[in-house]
Parts: C-alpha cells; sequence; structure tokens
C-alpha cells in the first residue's frame, strides 16, 4: 500500500490563518517535508505549522535552488522527488509544506508531478491555502476586485515585462514575487502613468510587515522576498 502525498497551503505567514483541515492532516502524517533553499535549512511554513506537529514526526527539508538554470532545477526536482517517493513506498502518509495555496506558484506543482511520473498511482490530496495577496488585500484594505471588474495575478521574478501585456485587458493586476528586480518593476509603472494606484506590501501578517501605498516612499525601497504589488487600472485607487 502506497502511502498518501498531501499538499498542504499553509497560508501566507499568519499561523492563525492555517485551516482548520491543514491541522487536522498535519496531526496523522507520518512525515513532513518542508522547502528549503540551497543555501539554509530555514522553512517560514515549517515555522508557521511547528505548533500543529507532533513532536515525534519527523520533518525533512528538500533543497530547491533559486536559480532559473533547467539542469539544476531538473537536478534538483528528480532528487527531491525520490527523497518523498521512498517514504510513499513504504506506505508512509506524507506532508508537503508550501507557503499560500499549494497550487499558485509554488514548489508543490514541480514536485508532485515528478511523484506521479514515477508513483501514476500514488494518493493525493492538496488542502488548498489563503494566498498572500488574499491576506495583502485584507490587511491593506484594498479590494481586489468588485462588480464586473477583473482580476489577474501575474509573476514579478523577471521583472515587470507582463505588466503591460495584462492590464489591457484587466482592471486589477497582483504582481507577486516582486523583490527581485524591484526597480525595473517600479520603472515599468511609471511608464504606464500608474503611480497614483499601488499597494506595496511586504510580510504581511509577519513581524515587519510593510503597507505602503505612497509610491515615492517605494524609491531605494530594498524588498523582503515576501513582497508583492497591487496595481487598480480603474475604480478607487488604493
Amino acid at each position: 500500500m502506497l502511502g498518501t502525498l498531501y499538499g498542504i497551503g499553509v497560508g501566507p505567514g499568519d499561523p492563525d490563518l492555517l485551516t482548520l483541515k491543514a491541522v487536522k492532516i498535519l496531526g496523522r502524517v507520518g512525515h513532513v517535508f518542508a522547502a528549503s533553499s540551497s543555501s539554509n535549512d530555514y522553512s517560514l511554513a515549517l515555522d508557521i505549522v511547528r505548533d500543529h506537529l507532533p513532536q515525534e514526526v519527523p520533518v525533512s527539508f528538500l533543497d530547491f535552488p533559486m536559480t532559473f538554470n533547467k539542469d539544476r532545477l531538473e537536478e534538483a526536482w528528480r532528487a527531491n522527488c525520490e527523497t518523498v517517493v521512498e517514504r510513499l513506498e513504504a506506505g508512509v502518509h506524507v506532508a508537503f509544506l508550501t507557503l499560500g495555496d499549494p497550487m499558485t506558484f509554488s514548489t508543490f506543482i514541480y514536485l508532485l508531478r515528478k511523484i506521479r511520473s514515477r508513483l501514476p498511482q500514488v494518493p493525493v490530496e492538496i488542502v488548498p491555502g489563503i494566498t498572500s495577496y488574499q491576506a495583502a488585500a485584507a490587511c491593506a484594505a484594498v479590494p481586489l476586485s468588485e462588480a464586473e471588474e477583473t482580476l489577474t495575478v501575474i509573476s514579478g521574478a523577471k521583472g515587470g515585462e507582463r505588466l503591460p501585456e495584462v492590464l489591457p485587458f484587466s482592471d486589477n493586476v497582483v504582481l507577486m514575487k516582486a523583490y527581485k528586480h524591484f526597480p525595473q518593476i517600479l520603472q515599468k509603472i511609471r511608464d504606464l502613468g500608474l503611480q497614483d494606484r499601488v499597494c506595496f506590501v511586504s510580510r504581511c501578517g509577519l513581524d515587519g510587515q510593510v503597507v505602503e501605498k505612497d509610491f515615492a516612499a517605494l524609491e531605494g525601497l530594498k524588498p523582503h522576498y515576501l513582497s508583492l504589488l497591487i496595481v487598480k487600472k480603474t475604480g478607487t485607487p488604493p
């Protein structure tokens, strides 16, 4: 009998935003996996759920390099897949923790594909989590969409080039992973004349939370990894 693979969305950072279903599952799995970067073994996702994990449940970190190099990524996915598959084949129910939601810009998506290619018959259950942009909109009191408005969520991991592509078709845009190319993203917003229609949120629900709606205050800022921008093309500005 194969173990079940659980993809657990732990929310944006505040432990109180963990779902009851996630808590119940974490109380009965036999092994927990959490992603970490190649440079450390720290996991915010693990910190969020730690109070809900039985002390005897083993926890392992899976190394995911922060790179766009396809060869390095493929090697990491393959190695991590084999680590999880070993436990599943032993009949152990395992949980993989991911910030936000497992099916939204999550490492779980890639891990799931690899595991299913190795074990097509493996039972899988995915527990959705509150996304960072839902939490950010709530703490900033900025509507994501209303009435007949549209909403588009894009990644800023490679900059803001997608922003002018989607704005003609969307009333509201969430630009996630806005930390790495922040100056270039700000310049793109200036080029589009949307400086007064932006809300910046960083470390939502955590110590050091920042909510900033003054575009000038963002100049020279080096944002944390957990940062995003909400851009409202129409309607009431943030």
